[in-house]
């Protein structure tokens, strides 16, 4: 009896697919909600590489034309009203502000600085937002996977004894398989879990210094500008 347990466990098929398909619903379900998160924060992590590579370079491109000495008045007419990249959209709030704040008299209504400085933080935070957006998704697998895998095994592991009770053989051969199916889900949330956290702190600090580069030109384009209301 026990050779022929340990004969059919040596043709037993142990690959991942193999596993999958031999395990219970419940696991199939925690594996395949793994799997999907694990695809989606890949995703999040690509497009946020791209897009903010493509926000430090537009941003150094727009710091080389702002401080290269051409009038702001010009830069602004080349700019437009409604720019594409974020540094420009900034600048671009800041100086329709200061537009709007003369009168036609030619002088400034009151309260003018803080008015622009107000405008530049909204679009600011815009931009913020759109930098963070996806990331409290990756936070949110990097801290919970685990613990949706350890269901996932806790379960499969309840079942593999409920079938080993059934049989009434508690020989290695017939407990591994079902062991082996409830570890893959574990197995898959670290697999979600790692790369999610790793990337999450990444790209968050990422984030936070292409902010604090907006926050910086804010602060030195209002002192240009508090110069001229002095003046």
């Amino acid at each position: 009896m026990e050779t022929d347990v340990l004969g059919a466990a040596q043709q037993m098929d142990f690959s991942l697919l193999a596993l999958f398909a031999r395990a219970s619903l419940t696991v199939k379900l925690v594996v395949i909600l793994l799997m999907l998160s694990s695809f989606w924060s890949w995703a999040i992590i690509i497009r946020k590489f791209i897009s903010f590579r493509a926000a430090r370079r537009e941003a150094e491109t727009f710091d080389q034309a702002f401080w290269s000495g051409e009038p702001l008045d010009e830069l602004f007419e080349q700019i437009g009203t409604r720019p594409d990249g974020a540094s420009e959209k900034i600048f671009a709030a800041g100086m329709l502000e200061w537009r709007r704040s003369h009168r036609q008299d030619g002088n400034l209504i009151a309260g003018a600085q803080s008015r622009i400085e107000r405008s530049m933080d909204v679009a600011i935070t815009k931009e913020s937002e759109k930098l963070n957006n996806g990331l409290p998704f990756l936070a949110t697998v990097g801290s919970t996977a685990p613990f949706v895998g350890l269901f996932g095994t806790v379960w499969g592991i309840k079942v593999a004894f409920e079938e080993i009770a059934i049989s009434q053989n508690t020989s290695l051969a017939v407990v591994a398989p079902g062991i082996s199916e409830a570890l893959v889900a574990t197995a898959l949330g670290l697999l979600a879990a790692i790369p999610a956290v790793i990337f999450y702190n990444k790209l968050s600090g990422d984030a936070d210094r292409i902010v604090g580069g907006y926050e910086a030109f804010s602060d030195e384009f209002s002192t240009i500008l508090s110069r001229q209301l002095d003046a």
